[in-house]
């Protein structure tokens, strides 16, 4: 149960990931380079609390469930900040310029 949760929380952060990636890139087109590193760190400061805050939080909750679910988040944090290296959340903000 805990490992089916886990790639649940995987996926569910893969889309959060996918949406707040979409804004961060328009709002960094759109914007001179001043006012993007603000999108960018905004950015990456929500996906942190989603991805680590939000899987932290469901940990102290101490059901299967949200064990498993609060461990998808923090791995889909964790796997997409070293595939893309940092691109997708935030974390490397000279890629978006």
């Amino acid at each position: 149960m805990v490992v089916g949760l886990a790639f649940v929380g995987f996926v569910v952060y893969s889309v959060i990931n996918v949406v707040v990636g979409f804004f961060i890139v328009i709002a960094s087109m759109e914007q001179n380079s001043g006012t993007s590193a603000g999108f960018v760190a905004a950015g990456a400061v929500v996906l942190a609390l989603v991805g680590l805050g939000a899987g932290t939080g469901l940990l102290f909750v101490r059901r299967p469930w949200a064990t498993g679910l609060g461990l998808g988040l923090m791995i889909g944090w964790a796997l997409w900040s070293i595939v893309s290296a940092g691109f997708c959340t935030g974390l490397n903000p000279e890629l978006y310029a």
